[in-house]
């Protein structure tokens, strides 16, 4: 007997099952908020050097302010004063209408810098002055946060196969919240690069853990519409953090407000079942049974609930074991398992990448932040809905690279476009971004329909290791704008097109039945 036997004798989506989606919703919208937390905490406010400490009681104190910036820092083409450099005397001859400054000596930023607060308060750009020639670090703290969620995710995911979904999705709520506080009063650079490596490695427990349990309390039929639902949550979660930036504009109480949300999570994990099929497959039968009766009384199924006895439930047990056990080694013992795994990992990389160098941009075409973040979340409710109906009426393999390769020539358009159309600029990165989050949403699916069985948790957890590697690497790709203005979107151009490329050569997993062991991936593909 099977699991999903039992499951359809219960009924497999019903009021138990939207329970355990609803909890689930509360703590998983805090997520992208702090996926995207480092398009507003480390936004770089206008700024220039401070020159107030040059006022020496001599002629540079009887000048107004416009006169002393004259005189101490260069002009820019665009009529703004310098960002990073400063001259290296005051020059009281400027004063004269004299604009030939190509010569006159400048030298960094000597005092420090000055920084417009109009739109935010405080972020850790000037709390710790991360311009300039520290621009990397503040690029860094994104790199450092994803790849706590690089380690996190294969953390949370063996640690949740051998201790149970329930409890590690505590664990992660409790010691997410209590990181991401922490990060929230640091009083140093290095303190705060640290506590947000440890938030995204303890948080990202959250989105493994709450998927793995909706899928495996839910019937087969209605596996895709979770996943949806789940994608869908994370939308949500990010059009709100546009609105929550919009209001506190304080870095440290931004922290604070979009991880408050996990305090509801906690105080509602009560609710949360254990996952029975994890139970049957470690031998907790009896509880087990205790979860199995509670779905069958929420959706009204009580009268099969004879059905659920320990003599049954222990015929599943003996049905699922498997005569050996396979780990992350299995992904390249045969050969086209290799190829299978080659493929799906760099797919991973390049959607993960293409989707968030769109997402952390959203300063880099001159349109207000909180707008563009908003608009950003709000494009992918149409292009998540859509990729429903196009699954299964084009196919797994047609939509995946199909939305990469739209993604790209969106990219790739936008790079043609006049810097001063900003505007149109921005509507069609939007569109990229649609086509980013479609093929994102897909590529869950997809993948976990091309692993078998035997290997499918090992798969994911590989694949995911890939997609957190290729968001670590996104914001790095955003500082080779120093080389060329535009050389970012065309790398990430170049991603989502390989991406595209590689998707084309996977199987097609359409109205199949999923691989089960390796040897059916040697047979068949």
């Amino acid at each position: 007997m099977k699991f999903e036997n039992v499951l359809a004798d219960i009924n497999g989506f019903g009021r138990f099952q939207i329970m355990i989606i609803a909890i689930s919703f509360l703590g998983r919208i805090t997520l992208p908020c702090h996926f995207m937390l480092n398009n507003f905490i480390a936004a770089v406010p206008a700024h220039r050097c401070d020159i107030s400490s040059l006022d020496d009681g001599g002629i540079f104190m009887n000048l107004s302010h416009a006169q002393k910036l004259i005189v101490s820092v260069p002009i820019q083409q665009d009529g703004t004063p310098s960002s990073c450099q400063m001259f290296v005397d005051p020059q009281y001859h400027l004063l004269l209408n004299s604009t030939n400054i190509t010569e006159i000596p400048t030298e960094p930023c000597q005092n420090g810098w000055v920084y417009e607060n109009t739109t935010f308060k405080s972020t850790i750009t000037s709390q710790w002055d991360l311009v300039c020639d520290r621009r990397g670090k503040n690029k860094a703290t994104a790199t450092i946060f994803f790849v706590g969620v690089m380690f996190g995710a294969m953390t949370f995911g063996s640690l949740s196969d051998r201790f149970g979904r329930k409890i590690m999705l505590l664990v992660s709520y409790v010691s997410g919240m209590l990181f991401a506080i922490a990060s929230a009063f640091s009083t140093t650079y290095v303190m705060f690069a640290v506590l947000r490596f440890f938030t995204g490695f303890c948080i990202t427990g959250i989105v493994i853990v709450s998927t793995v349990l909706s899928v495996e309390w839910v019937d087969i039929e209605h596996r895709k519409m979770v996943g949806v639902m789940d994608s869908l949550s994370w939308t949500f979660g990010n059009t709100v953090f546009a609105a929550i930036g919009y209001f506190v504009t304080d870095w440290r109480w931004l922290i604070v407000a979009v991880t408050s949300p996990l305090t509801l999570a906690i105080i509602t994990w009560r609710w949360m079942p254990e996952s029975a099929r994890w139970l049957i497959a470690n031998g907790k039968l009896e509880q087990a049974q205790m979860y199995l009766k509670k779905c069958a009384k929420m959706n009204g199924t009580e009268e099969l609930t004879d059905t659920l006895k320990r003599e049954t439930l222990s015929t599943i047990v003996v049905t699922e074991k498997t005569d050996r056990t396979y780990s992350y080694l299995d992904l390249i013992r045969t050969p086209k398992m290799r190829k299978l795994a080659l493929r799906t990992g760099i797919l991973w990389f390049c959607v993960a990448a293409t989707f968030y160098g769109i997402s952390f941009n959203i300063a880099g075409f001159g349109l207000n932040i909180h707008l563009t973040q908003f608009t950003y979340a709000l494009v992918e409710v149409p292009a998540k809905v859509s990729i429903y109906f196009l699954l299964d009426r084009i196919g797994r393999r047609t939509t995946q690279a199909g939305a990469l390769l739209l993604a790209g020539l969106s990219l790739g358009i936008s790079t043609a476009i006049p810097k001063d159309m900003t505007v149109t600029r921005t509507v069609v990165a939007v569109i990229g971004k649609a086509f980013s989050s479609a093929s994102f949403a897909t590529v869950v699916l997809y993948s976990s329909e091309l692993y078998p069985t035997v290997i499918r948790q090992n798969g994911m957890g590989y694949n995911s290791f890939m997609g957190r590697f290729g968001v670590a690497v996104a914001p790095l790709i955003l500082l080779l704008d120093e080389i060329w203005k535009e050389l970012p979107q065309m790398v990430l151009c170049s991603a989502a097109v390989v991406g595209g490329v590689v998707a084309r050569t996977l199987s097609e997993t359409r109205k199949r039945c999923l691989p089960e062991t390796i040897d059916d991936i040697e047979q068949t593909q």
